[in-house]
């Protein structure tokens, strides 16, 4: 049994947490919300008040943060990459920009700990399913350390890269392509509403054709809610977005559609819609051409 810490209970982190713990690891937790320490308790988990205290002696602490700054806040200035034990392993899962990843994964070298750079993809219901794609990068053997651990939360796992920051790239990347997908999507439901057409009757015909994509088949639906249940929110798309467009500015690659979604999901989140699920970029759209 493996002793892991395991930072950042949020939609995302909470099912991956559990399945670690129906694996048969033990699972030392931190969150800054109480309600999600008082959930992991309840899973057979072990709460923590602070992220030290949760990796006071892993072997594994696994980040599932909102993004970088978090992470280096749990790691650096909150001690817990220090608490951990000599040569523990530190899975990196958030979407961070790659540079961000090298850098911190750097830093958990030079502690003599070691360091896979695993982002991750397939929302919540891959996460509560184990079947989330997984994108790790690092020196073989501390991949291979990590596999077993990784292959509990997600079935697609994938070796990217041999160096810290190859596996966010690989994400960015990931997020370039879902942020237009959901973009054209919208685009194409709005043209169909403002021609006066039936919504529901265009996502049948497309999502049986070769205009078909994964994301209108999931996000179209939504899309023709007045409130759908949140599975990804808007301003979840404003930050990947961005970081895609910071690894084009860095990497000097022109970024056309990826620059013209990102401008998108800003309108939405600039109508107040950060928080609603990410479907409802639609709403950039209708306000700017209402239905007469």
């Amino acid at each position: 049994m493996t002793s892991i810490a395991f930072a950042g209970l949020g939609a995302m982190g909470r099912p991956m947490a559990a399945n670690l713990i129906k694996s048969g690891h033990q699972v030392r937790g931190f969150d800054v919300n109480p309600l999600a320490l008082d959930w992991l308790e309840g899973q057979g988990g072990t709460p923590f008040p602070s992220a030290s205290d949760a990796a006071d002696g892993a072997d594994v602490l696994v980040l599932m943060v909102v993004n970088a700054d978090q992470a280096e806040a749990v790691l650096f200035e909150a001690g817990a990459l220090d608490a951990l034990s000599p040569r523990a392993l530190v899975i990196l899962s958030a979407t961070c920009p790659p540079a961000r990843a090298a850098a911190i994964g750097a830093k958990v070298e030079a502690s003599q700990r070691r360091f896979i750079d695993a982002p991750v993809s397939g929302g919540v219901v891959g996460a509560e399913a184990g079947s989330l794609t997984i994108m790790a990068a690092g020196p073989q053997a501390e991949y291979e350390a990590a596999e077993p651990i990784l292959r509990v939360m997600g079935s697609r796992l994938y070796h990217v890269g041999q160096k810290a920051g190859d596996g966010a790239m690989v994400k960015t990347i990931n997020q370039l392509l879902c942020g237009v997908h959901i973009a054209a999507a919208a685009e194409a439901l709005a043209l169909g509403e403002r021609a006066g057409l039936d919504t529901s009757l265009l996502l049948e015909i497309y999502g049986a054709s070769a205009a078909g994509s994964w994301m209108l088949s999931n996000r179209g639906p939504r899309m023709l809610m007045d409130d759908p249940p949140v599975t990804s929110a808007v301003d979840i798309f404003v930050k990947d977005l961005g970081i895609v467009l910071d690894a084009g500015h860095s990497t000097r690659a022109p970024l056309f559609l990826a620059a013209a979604a990102h401008q998108l999901f800003l309108a939405a989140s600039g109508m107040g819609l950060g928080k609603a699920d990410d479907a409802l970029v639609i709403e950039a759209y209708r306000a700017m051409a209402p239905k007469s």
